[in-house]
């Protein structure tokens, strides 16, 4: 039998080419989101928040370089290309789930570093470090990914159920063992053992602060609230990734080690569909859990709207002597300075809002500008169409 033609049942395999196709129309929707937030905060970015746009450009490249194949082929109810392909998804695959994990794990570290100091992300590590990490990433994910392709160490080919690529695991079983079990340490669990002890400590570090502020009557320090924040988004990402994952790796692992007869291709087809989700979920968690992310999509859809477009207001704000923007659309205030929406949640409503053609002054909370109850004066412009 051809090694490359479906084990599946057909109608098995259109699912699958379905689950595929929305997989990647949700990973590339999301991730160019991201990329698009981050153009538009590059000139305020801190330098530990590019660790996630190359997190964002990891599932973006999987997602174009990879799915697109695997559902065509599934729908084809056989692998197409033959070993040329076989060996080109294998390579990208381990390509960009290695610097997937790797990416993952530097985060964890930087936050650590940055939440254990509890100072500025710019104070604690430079955009210079955080460049080269990430060339790292990619280095150390190529290197690995180029093994068994130069014949050093491995082999790719198709995966038990006919329809994907990965490394050659009936080939492994007999002559690569060390290869396998040097990868799964190196690049899965070494990484996650990593990852866990890190949020670990940020969380203890968290909650010893809390307990002292309470204890002592003190309010709790914004810069720690901040911190919370991006460690439930990093813990979520983290975690995700490696549930996705695990029980791959847990299979590849069982069918190497287990003599006798394979596995299931129903079997083996569960965890590698379950792998590849693990592309999509990140912008849905920054979108769920990061106030400044939510209302950037949002203002940007206002933006985009057909025939709907926000009104802007010219803000001076007296105290630190920059220009904000206030954007009015569907009965809703967001204040916008030149890097960053503010957010909308403790800004006033159109109540409050500067009204067109007038001026004045206007309060801003504390929790929308860096300068408490800083007081604005502003001048109403046309609105932009």
């Amino acid at each position: 039998m051809d090694k490359y033609s479906s084990k599946l049942s057909p109608a098995l395999d259109i699912g699958v080419g379905v689950y595929l196709f929305v997989i990647a129309g949700l990973t590339i929707m999301g991730n160019v989101l991201v990329l698009v937030m981050a153009y538009k905060r590059s000139s305020s970015m801190k330098p530990p928040e590019m660790l996630s746009v190359n997190l964002a450009l990891t599932d973006l490249g999987a997602a174009i370089s990879m799915y697109p194949l695997a559902t065509m082929s599934a729908w084809n109810h056989h692998w197409l290309g033959g070993d040329a392909t076989c060996v080109y998804y294998g390579l990208v695959g381990f390509f960009f789930g290695t610097a997937s994990i790797m990416n993952l794990t530097v985060m964890a570290i930087v936050r650590f570093l940055v939440s254990v100091k509890q100072l500025s992300p710019r104070e604690t590590i430079s955009q210079r470090t955080v460049m080269i990490l990430c060339a790292w990433i990619w280095l150390y994910a190529l290197t690995w990914a180029l093994l068994p392709v130069i014949g050093w160490w491995g082999r790719y080919g198709p995966e038990p159920f006919g329809l994907s690529c990965s490394l050659d695991w009936e080939w492994i079983k007999e002559d690569g063992f060390t290869f396998i079990i040097l990868f799964f340490v190196l690049n899965l669990a070494l990484p996650s053992l990593i990852i866990m002890t890190c949020y670990f400590g940020i969380s203890l570090k968290l909650y010893c602060t809390y307990r002292n502020c309470r204890r002592s009557g003190l309010q709790i320090p914004s810069i720690v609230k901040m911190h919370r924040r991006l460690l439930i988004i990093a813990v979520l990402i983290s975690a995700g990734f490696i549930i996705c994952w695990t029980p791959y790796g847990m299979v590849s692992l069982w069918h190497i080690l287990r003599s006798g007869t394979p596995l299931p291709p129903e079997v083996t087809l569960l965890p590698c569909m379950f792998a590849k989700s693990s592309t999509f979920y990140n912008p849905f968690i920054y979108y769920t859990f990061s106030t400044r992310f939510k209302h950037e999509v949002k203002h940007l859809g206002a933006l985009c709207g057909i025939g709907i477009s926000p009104y802007h207001t010219a803000v001076h704000n007296i105290t630190d002597n920059k220009v904000y923007m206030v954007s009015e659309h569907n009965g809703q205030a967001t204040v916008i300075s030149n890097t960053q929406i503010l957010d909308r949640n403790c800004c006033p409503g159109t109540a409050d809002a500067p009204k067109r053609g007038t001026s004045g002054t206007w309060d801003i909370p504390g929790e929308c500008d860096p300068t408490p109850r800083t007081k604005v004066r502003f001048c109403a412009v046309n609105g932009v169409k």
